[in-house]
């Protein structure tokens, strides 16, 4: 029973819109009749500018974090990360914007920071340089994911966790694959502030 009352709460809290609240709140439009037309933070900043693009950002990793953190601070008897995996897929397929949400990157980097913080500092790491270097948001997401999945491994994290990790990896690959074919086509756009 406890595992239905978090993953509902998870689901829930993934499923908040915080690109569709900022943009109409902030900004007075509909973020998803702009740009790509996704509920993401990258979206966000293409569209509405660097200040918004950050608040959406940081709103989406904290879904991921309290949903981990959520049943820890109940003591609840609950594998946390599970937990975990409905705020992303709430983030993904939000019930409040019609099941048409983000692509899951700055969630599922909530629900590492939620259990390993140090995996998360790496990843934000490795995600920046590759920003910096590549100027692609899309390809940076994807090989962010892939070494994560190495970090996990070389820090010796729990088996449940990279496991996880692993999932996340190929779920955020998967929910990239139209930008992978922008990116060999050479139409998918690159950042201009970094």
């Amino acid at each position: 029973m406890e595992y239905v009352l978090f993953i509902i709460i998870a689901y829930l809290l993934g499923s908040i819109p915080s690109a569709l609240i900022v943009g109409k709140l902030g900004y007075k439009i509909d973020i998803r009749e702009h740009g790509s037309g996704n509920l993401g933070a990258t979206n966000t900043f293409r569209v509405l500018g660097i200040k918004a693009g950050t608040i959406v950002t940081l709103s989406d990793i904290l879904k991921g974090t309290i949903a981990t953190l959520i049943p820890l601070f109940l003591d609840a008897d609950v594998y946390r990360l599970i937990i975990g995996l409905f705020a992303v897929l709430g983030h993904t397929y939000p019930l409040f914007a019609k099941f048409k949400g983000g692509k899951a990157v700055a969630t599922s980097g909530g629900i590492i920071l939620g259990v390993s913080p140090l995996l998360f500092i790496s990843a934000v790491i490795v995600f920046l340089l590759t920003l910096y270097l590549s100027k692609y948001v899309s390809l940076s997401s994807i090989i962010t994911a892939v070494i994560a999945v190495v970090v996990a491994v070389l820090l010796k994290e729990d088996i449940g966790l990279i496991f996880v990790v692993c999932a996340l990896a190929a779920f955020v690959s998967y929910r990239h694959k139209d930008n992978i074919k922008r990116i060999r086509n050479g139409t998918e756009p690159k950042i201009t502030w970094m």
